[in-house]
């Protein structure tokens, strides 16, 4: 597919993450609009609440673009969603006989504040990238026992904390936990010493289910509204501690961090790509019909406190080896019910080589290999000031499909207790 047109000139430049082909979502605010739902269209944001209070663009009866989130629109369902796409882009394309009413309603990606862009009802994070399991596998148990048992049979994940889960620019405080290293007797407490992130993408639920009604594979691809790019942080010495017998707790509560824009699946359509192939067939309600990956280009980004910023890694989320469809099943198969608004985290998306790892604790191995920065300084994990940057974008013959950043600055611990 090739890059569509728009009167908005900035959407035409190849180098725009948001061009007409795109049209994310997300909740934006001024000094004098209150937060709102609008549209990513090159360097502009197009106020949904104004074209709705206008009856421009309207949906329902009722109104679901004048709030802080796309929750309402959501729980419209596929139908609307495909809708609401075709009008925006037919308002927004070239030769439009509705620009001029439309133009009046657009507003400086300058001069907006942009927030959560929806409600995150619940937040599952998943372990389902296989270069990355195996990476830390190997570093604790071995490279003959890098993989459970299970890994190459079910998408493993746990319940996280819908709670702390912020958009993008919102500072990080540096955890607190419960440590103890190998040499001690007792644990202690204090602030996490080997704190990290993690490269993800982070699927959104659009179409609630009821307890007691699973869905496959097939039927989860198409109840997924959207996509961003999720930074699921990690208090690594923490983790150590207390993941055993239950898994992450403490060590990943304190902070996720999301892109801004909820770019739709149906932007998404022109790259999709396969899983992998697999050394087990995978039970049916896990099989797919068609290709549910996405070929995403995903860049780990580093900027020091007063530095410049450089680029840690590079990978693409069609490294996964299960997809979002795929973990929705299984997390519906039990008869859990799904909501709109839920949040479901991929894991750590890393390639083969060392270049491609999404963790500091893959690229640093523990710590054993400090990452020499362009300034000179090294990194095993995270700093404070560190800013940590993901970026993403699909790329098209002359244009792209960009998520926005997603980032977040390390601040010091509170001092506890």
């Amino acid at each position: 597919m090739t890059r569509l047109t728009s009167w908005v000139e900035s959407a035409n430049s190849p180098d725009t993450d948001f061009p007409l082909n795109n049209l994310p979502y997300g909740v934006f605010s001024t000094n004098s609009l209150e937060a709102r739902c609008g549209v990513a269209i090159g360097d502009m944001v197009l106020d949904m609440a104004a074209l709705e209070e206008e009856g421009i663009l309207t949906l329902s009866e009722e109104p679901v673009f004048d709030v802080p989130y796309w929750n309402d629109v959501m729980e419209l369902g596929p139908g609307t969603w495909k809708l609401l796409r075709e009008r925006l882009m037919g308002m927004l394309l070239t030769g439009s006989a509705e620009q001029a009413q439309v133009a009046p309603h657009l507003v400086p990606m300058a001069d907006v504040r942009l927030h959560m862009p929806m409600v995150v009802s619940e937040y599952t994070d998943f372990y389902a990238g296989r270069h990355h399991a195996t990476n830390v596998g190997t570093m604790f148990r071995g490279a003959e026992n890098a993989l459970p048992p299970n890994w190459l049979h079910i998408p493993i994940g746990y319940n996280g904390r819908a709670s702390t889960v912020v958009v993008s620019g919102t500072d990080i405080i540096r955890p607190n936990g419960q440590l103890k290293a190998p040499d001690a007797d007792l644990p202690s407490f204090g602030p996490c010493k080997r704190l990290d992130i993690e490269l993800e993408m982070g699927a959104i639920v659009g179409t609630s289910t009821e307890m007691g009604e699973p869905v496959t594979a097939k039927d989860a691809d198409a109840m997924i509204f959207g996509y961003v790019i999720l930074n699921d942080w990690s208090a690594r010495d923490i983790q150590a501690w207390e993941y055993q017998p239950l898994g992450p707790f403490q060590a990943k509560a304190f902070a996720t961090s999301i892109s801004p824009w909820i770019v739709t699946t149906a932007a998404l359509e022109p790259f999709r790509a396969p899983t992998p192939k697999r050394e087990f067939d995978l039970l049916p309600y896990l099989q797919e019909d068609g290709d549910t990956l996405y070929d995403i280009d995903l860049s780990v980004i580093i900027e020091p406190n007063g530095g410049t910023q450089e680029v840690l890694a590079r990978t693409n989320y069609k490294e996964m080896y299960y997809s979002a469809a795929q973990q929705m099943a299984h997390h519906s198969s039990s008869g859990c019910a799904m909501n709109a608004g839920d949040l479901l985290g991929s894991g750590t998306i890393s390639g083969a080589e060392k270049s491609e790892r999404g963790s500091l604790l893959e690229l640093s191995w523990g710590g054993k290999e400090p990452i020499t920065l362009a300034d000179g300084s090294t990194r095993s994990f995270i700093e404070d000031g560190d800013t940590l940057i993901l970026t993403g974008h699909a790329q098209g013959e002359d244009y792209r499909i960009g998520f926005g950043a997603c980032s977040g600055t390390i601040l010091p611990a509170v001092k506890y207790p």
